[in-house]
C-alpha cells in the first residue's frame, strides 16, 4: 500500500521556490532543497522529479503568482497610469519577506543560453506580463490618458524591458529615491 504524502505539495513547492529564487539555480544543491523544504530527499525526488523539473514546477509557480499579484493590484483601477505605476510600486516597494529581485528575471540571466526549458518559461511569462501593459496602454489611449503616438503593442515592451530593469535595480540598490525616478521617468514617456 502505498505511503501518504506527510507534507502539503503546494507549501513545499513554495519552499523550494524560495531557494532558488535566493540562490539560482547552479548555486542550489540538493542538500540545500531538502533542507530548504524540510522534506527527504527521497520524498522529493518521489513528489517532483529531479532538481531541474522542480526548478521548472518552481518557476510556473513564480510566474502564477506573479502574475496574480499584477493582476490583482490593478484591478478596479479606472486610471491606465495610475495602474502601471502600481505594477512598478509593486516592484519597488516589496513585502519584506520576499527575496530581492525577481525569479525569472534571475533565470533570463542565469540560464538563457543553456536551458530551452528555462528560457521558454521565462518568455511565456514575460508574454503574460507583456500583454497586461497593452491592455493598460489601449485602454490609456482610448481615454486620452496615454499619448497614441505609438502603438500599444510597441509601448507594452518598453514599460515591460523598464520593468525587468527595475526588478534588476532592486537587487543592487536600496535608494528607493533612485527606483522612484526611473519609474516616474518611465511613467513620463507615456505623455
Amino acid at each position: 500500500m502505498a505511503r501518504s504524502k506527510e507534507f502539503d505539495v503546494d507549501n513545499v513547492l513554495g519552499k523550494a521556490m524560495n531557494v532558488f529564487w535566493q540562490q539560482g539555480y547552479e548555486k542550489t544543491s540538493m542538500q540545500d532543497l531538502v533542507t530548504g523544504m524540510g522534506i527527504h530527499k527521497r520524498s522529493m525526488y518521489d513528489t517532483f522529479g529531479d532538481k531541474h523539473t522542480l526548478y521548472i514546477k518552481a518557476m510556473e509557480r513564480f510566474a502564477e503568482m506573479t502574475a496574480s499579484k499584477m493582476e490583482g493590484r490593478v484591478e478596479g483601477t479606472d486610471s491606465a497610469k495610475e495602474a502601471i505605476r502600481l505594477l512598478f510600486d509593486t516592484i519597488i516597494y516589496k513585502q519584506e519577506s520576499e527575496p530581492t529581485g525577481c525569479l525569472l528575471v534571475n533565470t533570463a540571466v542565469e540560464l538563457a543560453n543553456h536551458d530551452p526549458a528555462a528560457t521558454s518559461k521565462v518568455n511565456e511569462a514575460f508574454l503574460q506580463t507583456e500583454q497586461l501593459f497593452e491592455r493598460l496602454v489601449v485602454q490609456g489611449q482610448a481615454s486620452g490618458e496615454i499619448s497614441s503616438r505609438h502603438q500599444a503593442a510597441n509601448l507594452a515592451v518598453f514599460l515591460h524591458n523598464a520593468l525587468v530593469g527595475l526588478r534588476v535595480m532592486v537587487k543592487t540598490t536600496p535608494d528607493k529615491d533612485k527606483l522612484q525616478t526611473i519609474a516616474d521617468t518611465t511613467l513620463a514617456m507615456l505623455d
